[in-house]
């Protein structure tokens, strides 16, 4: 019989959250993808469509709390369930501490951290009426001190302490949640980050590992056992995929 799951990914038009996608459409899960890149969300349902995936697509700003609640809304409404929500939508800039422009603060915060929050709250009587659970998408920053991120750092360690949170409040509940801390990854996440003049390269060489940069996929893959019923005992746990950076 056909695995009859649903995964809701944010952020899945490109990057981790589409790697994290196909794993989990080739993995039998009916997938509902949101991002707020319309054309390249298109592009990869078109892309999945032409691997047998099903798939529905919704442009989403996940910092709005009604595009959130709209959003889980309607894949009820395709689905009619939802066993796994991924919250991988992100944002990284580099900027000095004292240079961060309050937009850039607020935007950050606001699809880092409310983003995930919001999604939660709309997605948490679904996802325990069927034993499901969430996988977040933090990250190595969230672990140590790393200069010159500061808000998406600052979102990153508020993610896992969500997690974290959420799984002893939940602990009574059919409901796992745990969270992913990549390191290092070749996506197009930073593809315009800015190096400023000013930035020390040294500072910035401590948190950036000494194996090189994971391959999107890699990550993909921890999530998609995370996300199985093969990880039934793991909850509250927050995995590392950053090729040992924050192991000392």
């Amino acid at each position: 019989m056909a695995n009859e799951k649903v995964a809701l990914i944010t952020g899945a038009a490109r990057g981790l959250g589409k790697d994290i996608a196909e794993v989990l459409g080739r993995d039998g899960f009916r997938l509902y993808l949101l991002d707020i890149l319309d054309e390249r969300l298109a592009e990869t349902a078109e892309e999945f469509g032409g691997k047998g995936f099903t798939v529905f697509t919704r442009k989403t700003d996940v910092s709005l709390h009604d595009d959130a609640f709209a959003a889980v809304a309607d894949c009820i409404a395709a689905f009619g369930r939802l066993d796994v929500l991924v919250n991988c939508a992100g944002i990284v800039r580099f900027n000095h501490a004292d240079q961060v422009p309050q937009a850039e603060w607020d935007r950050i915060l606001g699809v880092n951290l409310s983003g995930p929050f919001f999604m939660t709250q709309a997605a948490l009587p679904h996802l325990i009426a069927v034993a499901g659970n969430i996988v977040n998408i933090a990250s190595s920053n969230g672990l140590r001190g790393t200069p010159y991120t500061l808000p998406y750092a600052a979102t990153k360690a508020a993610l896992i302490s969500m997690t974290k949170t959420l799984a002893v409040e939940y602990v009574d509940a059919p409901i796992r949640v745990n969270a992913v801390c990549p390191g290092p990854m070749n996506t197009e996440i930073g593809a315009d980050l800015v190096f400023q003049p000013t930035m020390q390269p040294e500072k910035m060489a401590r948190y950036a590992g000494q194996r090189p940069a994971a391959e999107a996929m890699e990550v993909a893959e921890v999530v998609g056992f995370l996300a199985s019923a093969a990880a039934s005992a793991v909850h509250g746990a927050i995995w590392t995929a950053d090729g040992g950076i924050t192991a000392g």
